[in-house]
């Protein structure tokens, strides 16, 4: 119940927050309640994944593709993530979700998730995600023509994701 409160208040405070352009970054911050611990009274592996989805929320509420996808009935979906954890988030302790759009191709996007507590990273995260429609997928170029009136230019590929795109590959073969 309590990510529907975490949603509820996200999404009211997206209002009153800052616009991001594509490439800006969103930061939501936020504390580790009781209900968020594992058994090791830390911050659960899963929890993180799931706070990741509101900075995601965030950063589509806040540039505008919120919208869209409402308007359009498009379905934002996650293909694969992955999460490098550092450091443990302990009850109470405050700490920052910074999300952030880091690259993108003709179907994909690669979306940057870090968690900070007083300027460390505790957990840093990948995720690929795809915007659908009934009958496939939008295209990258497609959604930043409908919220931004243009696509701009892609960054250069990361290492990492470039090295994810091809640990991805050889996964296929395993099917």
């Amino acid at each position: 119940m309590n990510l529907y409160f975490r949603l509820l208040w996200l999404s009211l405070m997206a209002r009153f927050r800052p616009r991001l352009g594509a490439l800006d970054q969103s930061v939501v911050r936020m504390r580790v309640w009781p209900f968020d611990l594992d058994l090791n009274r830390h911050m659960n592996n899963g929890r993180f994944l799931t706070l990741m989805d509101l900075g995601r929320i965030d950063l589509m509420l806040r540039s505008g593709l919120g919208r869209v996808v409402v308007r359009e009935r498009w379905m934002p979906v996650i293909a694969s993530s992955m999460v490098r954890w550092r450091r443990s988030l302990l009850p109470f302790q405050r700490f920052e979700l910074r999300s952030r759009m880091l690259w993108w191709d003709d179907k994909w996007f690669y979306v940057e998730q870090r968690f900070v507590r007083d300027g460390r990273t505790v957990a840093i995260g990948l995720v690929k995600g795809v915007i659908r429609r009934k009958g496939g997928h939008v295209a990258p170029a497609e959604v930043f023509a409908r919220v931004l009136g243009h696509e701009p230019e892609a960054p250069p590929v990361p290492a990492a994701i470039a090295d994810w795109q091809a640990f991805e590959g050889h996964l296929s073969g395993l099917d």
